[in-house]
């Protein structure tokens, strides 16, 4: 619902990554414009970014498209769960 006080925001995303929220966001029952807004309340209501951001090296470097990043974190989730079970925690 538009207000008075309305911004208009426009910010430029890999086409791929942005359909790709889209499509997670309908299914959550949102438009990219309300999760945004859902994102920055978080980001204000924290004072921070509402997850961690880091400058670790990971091996996942450019040309890599959004769902190559998906798999490799699919994986490395995956090894992290087999390692958690393996040692019996």
């Amino acid at each position: 619902m538009k207000t008075h006080n309305d911004a208009r925001v426009t910010i430029r995303v890999d086409r791929d990554l942005k359909e790709l929220a889209e499509a997670l966001f309908e299914r959550m029952g949102l438009n990219m414009s309300t999760a945004f807004n859902v994102f920055l309340r978080k980001t204000v209501d924290e004072s921070a970014i509402p997850f961690p951001i880091s400058v670790r090296t990971t091996g996942i470097g450019r040309g890599l498209s959004s769902r190559d990043v998906a798999e490799a974190f699919t994986v490395a989730v995956n090894e992290d769960v087999s390692e958690y079970v393996r040692n019996g925690r």
